[in-house]
């Protein structure tokens, strides 16, 4: 009968298993964290469109270690994807806000910037179009010239010529000549004018007293009511000024907003 020797029974080590291997998904969702936030910031949009863009690929990286079991952060790795999407939305939206605000600033500065050539431009073409008889409210003027304001209303005032005041004339002292004027409003512009504060002054000689208004039945009427746009009004209007009076300087007012417009008119 053979003996059989009997050879000892090892138990074997167990096989370790292998190291889950989470490091893409909690890279995603940190730089997807920074990322969101970093967009808030309007000037931080390149760097929330960077970290959104490795945010959302190493998510999906790491999306997928998870289901091949080589990783245990499906969830965190998903988180970090989604805000790598966000992050690249909020970058867009962030750039073309940015982009629109400095577009708009840009106008703005060449509105202000044209608008201050164009206002050079139109004070120089008034200097000169003063030597050519063009005149600019709130200017002294002469016979003839016009006094144009900002609505497009313009007011001419006639040179004067002596006037004879009827036997009731209101205004008139003896021994002073009356001159009389015909002033021309115009309203060019969009808007009715209103008239009812349309006011004339005037003053004579080298001293220059009040040079009193004359009303009969010829001179001296208000300017009243409206003047619609496209249409004019004739007003005659007469002084009384002292006898060795070589000037007349007469001042319109077209209303409280408006500047006053003088004329220097010989006599």
């Amino acid at each position: 009968m053979s003996q059989h020797t009997q050879q000892p029974q090892f138990p074997q080590a167990p096989v370790p298993a292998a190291q889950a291997r989470n490091g893409l998904g909690t890279a995603a969702l940190i730089l997807g964290i920074i990322g969101a936030l970093s967009g808030l910031i309007p000037f931080l949009f390149w760097l929330a469109g960077i970290l959104g863009i490795i945010a959302l690929i190493m998510g999906l990286a790491g999306r997928g270690r998870a289901k091949r079991g080589e990783a245990t952060n499906k969830g965190v790795a998903l988180t970090g994807a989604i805000l790598g999407l966000v992050s690249l939305i909020i970058s867009v939206v962030g750039a073309v806000i940015l982009f629109k605000a400095v577009g708009d600033a840009v106008d703005e500065i060449d509105k202000a910037t044209n608008g201050a050539s164009a206002s050079k431009k139109s004070g120089d073409d008034s200097a000169k179009g003063g030597d050519k008889g063009g005149d600019k409210a709130g200017e002294t003027l002469a016979a003839g010239d016009s006094a144009l304001y900002p609505d497009k209303l313009t007011v001419t005032v006639s040179e004067p010529k002596p006037y004879t005041p009827s036997e009731f004339a209101v205004g008139h002292t003896k021994g002073n000549k009356a001159y009389q004027v015909t002033i021309v409003v115009e309203n060019a512009g969009k808007e009715k004018y209103d008239a009812s504060l349309f006011t004339t002054e005037a003053r004579a000689g080298k001293d220059g007293v009040e040079a009193e208004g004359v009303y009969d039945d010829k001179v001296g009427k208000p300017l009243t009511g409206k003047i619609m746009p496209g249409k004019k009004v004739t007003l005659q209007q007469a002084f009384d000024a002292p006898a060795d009076a070589k000037d007349l300087t007469v001042e319109v007012s077209p209303g409280i907003t408006y500047d006053a417009s003088q004329w220097d008119l010989k006599l």
